[in-house]
């Protein structure tokens, strides 16, 4: 990839994406939230695009929020035989998502390109839960965070490094970004604090799993710059810290957890060797662009971030778990849950 140039285009497409990028951690609740079954135990999932598994065929494509019908909670709720109610949506926040409604202009999943007139706003769905609940489980943040706009700055500022560098590290901790991200964690804190109490209020008999994020690049061994079903234009020397930024995060949500009496779910060090820059099978997460994973033939051809973006890759994925990885995460969190 030595020769790789990105076009001016690309570089325009990265450099509005900042919308787009709510995704992350990276980042639906369907029409089709299904009615539990009154003769089983209740659970309740919440959570945004990584509780969602956009991506995971097939998904809902009616509300904006992606959700795979083969997504953890779905996995979850038919091997422990619980009656579930999913409302996990792409680009969920912890205020715009699960405390209050979520805008349709914070919705990200399959499809890209909303029907005529556009996505509806979706509930907040911490409305779905009540005193009737017996398992609830959780995974956000990220989006609060504002992960999936740091993953574009390293795009961004990875553009002509040919991989070498810190561009992206150096902005956070030593330039305009710093104060910025400093006061994400401090706000995501707070919010995560708020929520954890309304769901004990809410669910006061519930067994509560705090979903955690699993790895994306714990190594930069085995990625190569300017691939976009990796990592793209970000530096390699800029893994390193995103890994580190999303144990940072993990560890937040596993304080949090810890504080409200709940259980934490690592979903991380299952997937320490299964990142963005493994291949095969042993690839449990999609790059930024890549082909889709679960059962059926279900599209979404790239628009936005994505169209201009040099590659094969059917999708704009940006680096949210795929089949294997959602599989993963099922397993984690049945075991939490057993």
């Amino acid at each position: 990839m030595s020769g790789f140039t990105m076009p001016a285009s690309v570089r325009a497409s990265l450099a509005a994406a900042t919308a787009v990028a709510a995704i992350l951690a990276g980042f639906g609740a369907a029409s089709a939230a299904q009615t539990p079954d009154s003769r089983s135990p209740s659970y309740v999932a919440l959570g945004d695009s990584y509780s969602a598994n956009v991506f995971v065929r097939p998904w809902n494509p009616e509300d904006g929020c992606g959700r795979s019908y083969d997504n953890y909670p779905h996995q979850v709720a038919a091997e422990l035989g619980l009656g579930l109610t999913d409302v996990t949506c792409g680009a969920a926040e912890v205020q715009d998502g699960i405390l209050g409604p979520q805008p349709a202009s914070k919705l990200y999943g399959p499809p890209a390109v909303p029907p005529p007139g556009g996505w509806r706003e979706r509930p907040a769905q911490i409305d779905a839960l009540s005193g009737r609940a017996d398992y609830v489980s959780v995974g956000i943040g990220g989006n609060t965070l504002g992960f999936g706009d740091i993953v574009t700055q390293c795009l961004e500022r990875g553009l002509g490094t040919l991989g070498f560098g810190t561009p992206c590290t150096k902005y956070y901790t030593e330039g305009d970004g710093k104060a910025w991200l400093e006061q994400k964690f401090s706000q995501l804190n707070g919010e995560f604090g708020e929520m954890m109490t309304e769901i004990r209020d809410r669910a006061p008999n519930a067994r509560v799993a705090v979903v955690g994020y699993p790895a994306i690049v714990p190594s930069s061994s085995g990625c190569t710059w300017g691939n976009f079903r990796q990592l793209g234009t970000v530096a390699k020397g800029d893994m390193p810290w995103l890994d580190g930024l999303e144990r940072q995060l993990n560890d937040l949500i596993r304080d949090q957890a810890d504080a409200h009496g709940a259980t934490y779910v690592d979903t991380y060090t299952s997937s320490t060797a299964h990142g963005v820059c493994a291949t095969g099978e042993q690839k449990w997460m999609y790059g930024v662009k890549d082909d889709l994973t679960g059962t059926g033939d279900q599209t979404d051809p790239p628009a936005g971030l994505c169209k201009d973006i040099p590659g094969e890759g059917e999708a704009c994925t940006f680096v949210h778990p795929n089949v294997r990885g959602a599989d993963n995460q099922a397993r984690q969190v049945a075991a939490a849950f057993e």
